[in-house]
């Protein structure tokens, strides 16, 4: 399977960093988003990153202008039409993502592969909605994404293996490392970091530590380079949440419960950095604990 163009829906922090990567390494780009202000946004991010990447050395001048030459912009999903691979990078609702993919599916070619970097949602029942489960994968990037090595490739039931080898081939052309994960709730990653941030959620709630001494203590009695809380409020609690629901839900374990508290901030609108609130207020100079 040659991939050169590849369309991703969603602008986001995660869809415009994935086009950041992609266009790096020499694939066409088409961002989508049904936000004519999410495009504007991600392209923002995407010049800024980029440009951060040319001061500290890691790319030149001349990549960067090739790459930025790569990425086109559109708020009309059928215009990914055409692309050998799409990428679903949108909100962490699986209603939206089958959404998604049925308003996509008239206009793509046969052998178009199909791939959603949802952290924690059954790829093989977003799959089955298409009509091409063979040709499903999720394709699960790390945040930030022009900075994180790895990348988690999941099959379905029905995922076969020339899809899967494409796959791999296009994460090691960006550079990545790529590590194959079984269809269960979360995968690897989030199965692994979800719990302990929601322990560490758990931690406050109960009144163990405050939020500045959990991190404190996770970045000097573990050595993680950002404290669970403050991890937390940059991957987005509401994300934190619904990875937590779908852990719950799928493995009907009582150890995957979200913390109460957890659910009261994504009540509150608190979402973390993106929303200026969350178990930091992040309104002023300096970032200030909420509890």
């Amino acid at each position: 399977m040659t991939i050169s163009k590849v369309g991703i829906v969603g602008a986001g922090q995660m869809g415009n960093g994935i086009a950041h990567v992609f266009a790096l390494a020499g694939f066409d780009v088409l961002l989508n988003d049904i936000s004519a202000e999410a495009l504007t946004n991600g392209m923002v991010a995407i010049n800024a990153n980029m440009s951060r990447q040319v001061s500290r050395g890691k790319i030149t001048q001349g990549e960067m202008d090739a790459g930025l030459k790569r990425i086109t912009t559109t708020q009309v999903l059928p215009d990914l039409g055409p692309s050998d691979l799409i990428i679903e990078a949108a909100t962490e609702r699986e209603t939206i993502k089958q959404a998604i993919f049925e308003d996509l599916l008239p206009h793509l070619k046969p052998e178009t592969i199909l791939t959603s970097n949802t952290s924690s949602i059954s790829i093989t029942r977003l799959a089955s909605r298409t009509d091409r489960p063979e040709k499903f994968m999720g394709f699960h990037f790390m945040n930030p994404v022009p900075l994180m090595e790895l990348v988690e490739l999941i099959r379905g039931i029905a995922t076969d293996q020339e899809t899967f080898a494409a796959m791999k081939e296009v994460v090691l052309k960006l550079g990545k490392v790529p590590t194959s994960a079984e269809d269960f709730p979360a995968f690897i990653v989030n199965r692994i970091l979800m719990p302990m941030i929601n322990e560490a959620i758990y931690t406050l709630y109960e009144g163990v530590g405050s939020v500045e001494g959990i991190d404190t203590s996770m970045k000097l009695g573990a050595h993680h380079p950002m404290g669970p809380l403050e991890l937390a409020d940059f991957i987005g609690l509401d994300t934190c949440l619904a990875i937590m629901n779908v852990l719950h839900e799928g493995l009907a374990d009582t150890k995957y419960r979200p913390c109460p508290l957890l659910t009261k901030y994504v009540e509150a609108g608190w979402y973390g950095r993106k929303a200026g609130r969350g178990f930091y207020d992040y309104r002023g100079d300096v970032p200030v604990p909420t509890r």
